[in-house]
């Protein structure tokens, strides 16, 4: 384990504007690794002019004949490469996104292959779009076709940087479009070095700009700039509203993943040993950092005692420790202001009348105690109304509730403004099937949590977004669709 950062691509110091590393014109950047506070990079990051110099050069590289011309398969060569290069890197890339944002780097491992799959997956798609013909209703003969949107703005979150930027930046090139990457402040790296990727795999330059920087300046230029035709963002959920709602007034289209207070649901014909170590990874793993994190666990009154008793011994020996150590499972979480956040919300929990069973506080290990370290929780007792019970967390905080009867779970259940996910653990598959259904949420897991598949369209409903990202609907999203009419005869033939 060291605290260095490993061997980058990207020139140290510099954002990416237009394919040109360049000294940003806005206010200063500072990354610290999570496991210790140690300074990774300081860098003056972007300002609203960068943005405008991003657009200006996105628009020209978009329009020029060398890319615009391109075929969907040659198009999908840049993105195969952009894999190839991925997995080329994938011990360095994990090791900085360890660095820079504190995930084991067991985790980090796995979110690198994700984001090459990404690429990859996107290529193949390309080969598979197709256009339409109408029936046709007259003497003419129509054609549907997908054209670029132009400029997309993507602004990614700090937690999982590498997959989520694949996400947004893989579909919006491989739709013909030119890309700016808007990262978390907190995490700038991991997407600074996919910038220099995507330029080694043959993307004309002008297409890819990464501009670190404040949200409220950097952010909100890229929302407003009249250039900018989509915007993707994946954040939380007020950030997200007040997005849409600016993107609205300025008639562009956006894509939205926004925040997540799941529930998880154990029934009492389940299989115990694999509901509890579903639970755990479900709400642990990423510190409990994830939007799609199981946060609300409903037990049936029945095994109530059970689960409950053996999640909390099993959370208590959950290793936290260095997220460069092999056997971690917990890591740090992403800054002190955050951790001091998650705390707040324990000591709320505590006020409005829960019982801690398990965590609750900071590490002992003295050798975790410059690092933004904190146990597992887990939490019962509390009233449906409680704030620990409602509101997104972000970290790993698990509040336990009985139930008893189902038509009672689906209302509770449901009682959340978000929807992105929901855990069900039942050996009764037509149960799960109908629990399944009435849980309003964009995923369902039965009898696992957390698997993802970038073929799998994925996105939530109500304050946890209205979007889809990934499947074969992925590149039609960073699209328009156009109509095109070839009529044999002289329409202005009537007016003679």
């Amino acid at each position: 384990m060291t605290a260095t950062t490993p061997e980058r691509l990207a020139p140290p110091g510099r954002i990416l504007v237009g394919g040109n590393w360049t000294e940003g014109h806005g206010t200063e950047v500072t990354t610290a690794d999570p496991a210790d506070g140690s300074v990774l990079a300081t860098f003056p990051g972007a300002a609203p002019e960068d943005v405008d110099e991003a657009v200006r050069l996105g628009d020209a590289a978009r329009a020029e004949r060398s890319w615009r011309d391109l075929l969907p398969h040659q198009r999908a060569r840049h993105l195969t490469r952009t894999a190839d290069l991925i997995e080329a890197r994938a011990e360095q890339l994990a090791l900085l996104q360890s660095h820079d944002n504190g995930k084991p780097i067991t985790e980090t491992r796995a979110l690198v292959a994700s984001a090459a799959g990404t690429f990859r997956y996107t290529a193949a798609v390309l080969e598979t779009q197709e256009g339409a013909i109408p029936p046709s209703r007259g003497d003419h003969l129509a054609f549907s076709v997908h054209e670029p949107i132009g400029v997309v703005g993507a602004i990614t979150p700090w937690n999982s940087p590498v997959a989520s930027d694949a996400q947004k930046v893989a579909p919006a090139l491989a739709a013909g479009n030119a890309v700016v990457i808007k990262p978390a402040a907190w995490t700038p790296l991991l997407s600074l070095e996919l910038g220099a990727l995507l330029l080694e795999a043959g993307f004309p330059s002008g297409l890819i700009s990464v501009l670190p920087g404040p949200g409220a300046t950097v952010g909100q230029r890229l929302v407003e700039h009249p250039g900018v035709g989509h915007i993707s963002f994946t954040g939380g959920t007020g950030t997200g509203r007040r997005l849409a709602t600016t993107a609205a007034g300025l008639l562009k289209t956006t894509s939205l993943e926004l925040g997540g207070k799941s529930p998880t649901i154990v029934l009492p014909d389940a299989d115990l040993d694999l509901a509890v170590s579903g639970i755990l990874y479900g709400i642990f793993s990423s510190q409990g950092q994830s939007c799609v994190a199981g946060s609300r666990l409903y037990v049936h009154d029945d095994v109530y005692d059970e689960v409950v008793g053996r999640v909390a011994e099993r959370a208590d020996r959950l290793r936290v420790g260095h997220p460069r150590a092999e056997d971690t499972q917990l890591g740090p979480l992403v800054t002190a202001s955050h951790r001091a956040s998650v705390e707040e919300y324990i000591a709320a929990g505590l006020a409005e009348g829960g019982t801690l069973r398990a965590g609750g506080t900071r590490p002992d290990d003295p050798e975790l105690a410059v690092g933004n370290y904190l146990r597992p929780t887990v939490m019962e007792g509390l009233a449906a109304d409680a704030r620990v019970v409602r509101e997104e967390i972000f970290g790993p905080v698990l509040v336990t509730l009985r139930f008893r009867d189902e038509g009672e779970l689906v209302t509770a259940a449901n009682d959340s403004p978000y929807g992105l996910a929901c855990g069900i653990w039942t050996r009764d598959f037509p149960r799960a099937w109908s629990l399944g259904r009435a849980i309003q949420a964009g995923t369902v897991w039965i009898n696992t949590y957390k698997q993802l598949s970038v073929a799998t369209p994925f996105g939530g409903v109500k304050d946890s977004g209205s979007t889809r990202e990934k499947g074969l609907g992925a590149v039609r999203a960073y699209q328009r669709q156009k109509s095109i009419y070839l009529g044999p005869g002289d329409p202005l033939a009537w007016a003679d």
